[in-house]
């Protein structure tokens, strides 16, 4: 819901904070107070076009702010959050609007963001009956999703049912046309993959071969003079023969003797020859492996050549499949998986032909469920309005609701209108065109008020704010009342907002606001808005029955409206 909205310099406001609450809250003052400038800055919120000429006369521009209640709007915070803007802590967010000169800016959470997209999010929040607003329900698919809430929690069950299914089936006709329409493709595909896995087949690649091979051809291709740098090594180690004097194993040995000889005078020496006999050991190791290393390492030309060749084979396959023969392996293995996939796409079609088949069948029985539903809820719904326009001095008014055959679709086979007969003897004609100027709103307002009360809504979808400008105009007495009355019934659902001239209807407001004006030196009409209560509240009410709040008979009027609407609730 809005918490609030603060205005500056918008019309004749120069500063002023709109407290709104929960329930119904009514908002009235003199005419040309301000109170059109109220439901301007709203329309502003809400994404409306702004308009330079709005700005107060000597002010550089106008500014508008508002702090909705996101709790129970989850779709409304991921929007705010796809924008960029940041929902506070306790689930509201700020909006700003700004007006100038050529041009306007709009903030989300903020966040700079382009004034559609406050409209988008408003458009789940808020709707405004008035007679150059649009209606919540002015399209067919809006008519038909508010019969559907109507239609009570059975009737949604076998929507949701008929939707899952349609899903389905578009997702197995999407499949089918893809496959049927890139068969070609598929086929081409599939016989690239068959030629790929014949040569890897025909060259029986060994997990790690290159890498064995790659090694292999450097031995070969120097052996000369591996086998030197070996010799080498093994006479420093050991000399030409065993323990010629200057080899390293002669010198440990020679270092080990001296040092067991004066182990006897410091055990700690003889630590260290111990240490130094594990090292001749393990020279004497390495000298015997270099031996058979020189010893085994022969050129072997044909052997080099024969690993160049392979190399070459398997360069063919790392070429096209793979940087390595690993991953040529496992190009293979995906290939196979693939290709039986790519094979098995006429048995798949025609098991998904089948399964769509079979959906059609159950969609055909599913949606006469939903006409059915449509039906019954369009004659109760039909029958509420006409009996709530009937207290709303529209007595010879009635709504009918058409449910047509249409295209079939995620919601069935059914198109909704909302058709108005305004009176006797006038044709039906779509909801929005049949009435004029309060009449609307008052339409609107039987509506919403059989749509709200009236409907188990299984879906616990959140109402949104509603917000009626003239929902008064050419009513009085009695019908004042029942307009009031059906106010406050809408109120006990969602968030009601209503500017209103009449105390009857004022009088069940839950929060009564007064838009006033005064004059200022030197700075015209000035505007402020303050809440009422009590004796203030009686005056008000007074002053909008008789134009004179000070008037004893106006005031026990205005005490006795707010007795009667406390009852009447």
């Amino acid at each position: 819901m809005l918490e609030e909205i603060a205005i500056e310099d918008l019309g004749v406001i120069r500063a002023a904070r709109v407290p709104l609450a929960a329930g119904l809250t009514v908002i009235t003052g003199e005419t040309g107070a301000g109170k059109t400038m109220v439901l301007t800055g709203l329309g502003l919120l809400m994404g409306g076009k702004a308009d330079p000429a709005t700005v107060r006369p000597g002010a550089d521009r106008a500014v508008v702010e508002g702090r909705w209640d996101l709790t129970r709007h989850p779709l409304a915070v991921r929007r705010v959050d796809d924008a960029g803007g940041a929902v506070d802590d306790d689930g509201t967010v700020v909006v700003l609007r700004t007006v100038a000169a050529g041009r306007s800016r709009a903030h989300l959470g903020g966040r700079g963001v382009p004034q559609g997209v406050l409209a988008e999010i408003a458009d789940d929040l808020v709707t405004v009956h008035g007679q150059s607003d649009q209606l919540r329900l002015r399209t067919p698919a809006k008519q038909r999703a508010a019969l559907d809430r109507f239609a009570g929690p059975g009737h949604a069950e076998v929507l949701a049912e008929h939707r899952a299914a349609w899903t389905e089936r578009s997702g197995l006709q999407a499949e089918i046309e893809d496959l049927t329409s890139r068969a070609a493709e598929r086929s081409r595909e599939a016989e690239l993959l068959r030629l790929g896995l014949a040569e890897v087949e025909r060259v029986d690649p060994q997990p790690g071969e290159d890498v064995e091979l790659a090694a292999m051809v450097s031995r070969l291709g120097n052996a000369e003079e591996l086998r030197q740098a070996a010799q080498l090594a093994h006479d420093a180690v050991v000399g030409e023969e065993m323990e010629t004097e200057g080899s390293a194993v002669h010198a440990v040995e020679r270092a080990r003797r001296s040092l067991e000889a004066a182990a006897g005078d410091d055990p700690a020496l003889g630590d260290q020859a111990k240490r130094l006999a594990e090292a001749g050991y393990l020279l004497g190791d390495v000298a015997t492996e270099l031996s058979g290393y020189v010893a085994d390492l022969q050129a072997d030309p044909a052997a080099l050549e024969t690993a160049h060749a392979r190399l070459a084979e398997l360069g063919s396959l790392t070429r096209s499949y793979g940087a390595t023969v690993d991953e040529v392996l496992q190009w293979a293995s995906d290939a196979g998986l693939r290709l039986l996939d790519l094979d098995d796409g006429g048995e798949r079609i025609e098991a998904m032909r089948v399964r769509v088949d079979e959906l059609d069948e159950r969609l055909a029985g599913l949606a006469a469920r939903v006409t059915v539903g449509r039906e019954e809820a369009a004659g109760r719904l039909a029958e509420a309005v006409t009996t709530e326009l009937a207290g709303l001095a529209m007595g010879g008014a009635r709504l009918e609701i058409e449910v047509t055959p249409a295209e079939p679709g995620p919601s069935g086979t059914d198109q909704v209108t909302f058709l108005l007969v305004p009176h006797p003897g006038a044709p039906a004609r779509p909801l929005g065109k049949g009435a004029s100027g309060g009449e609307l709103s008052r339409v609107m307002l039987a509506v919403e008020v059989a749509l709200a009360t009236g409907a188990d809504d299984a879906t616990g979808a959140v109402l949104p704010t509603f917000v009626f400008d003239e929902v008064d105009a050419g009513v009085g007495g009695r019908a004042a009342v029942e307009v009031g009355r059906r106010l406050a019934s809408l109120a006990r659902s969602t968030q009601v907002v209503v500017v209103t001239h009449l105390a009857q209807v004022a009088a069940f407001a839950d929060t009564h606001l007064v838009v006033t004006k005064s004059s200022a030196d030197g700075d015209g009409t000035v505007t402020g808005v303050r809440a009422v209560d009590a004796d203030e509240r009686v005056r008000e009410l007074a002053r909008m029955l008789s134009g004179q709040d000070d008037s004893e008979t106006a005031r026990q009027h205005a005490v006795e409206l707010l007795e009667s609407s406390v009852v009447g609730r």
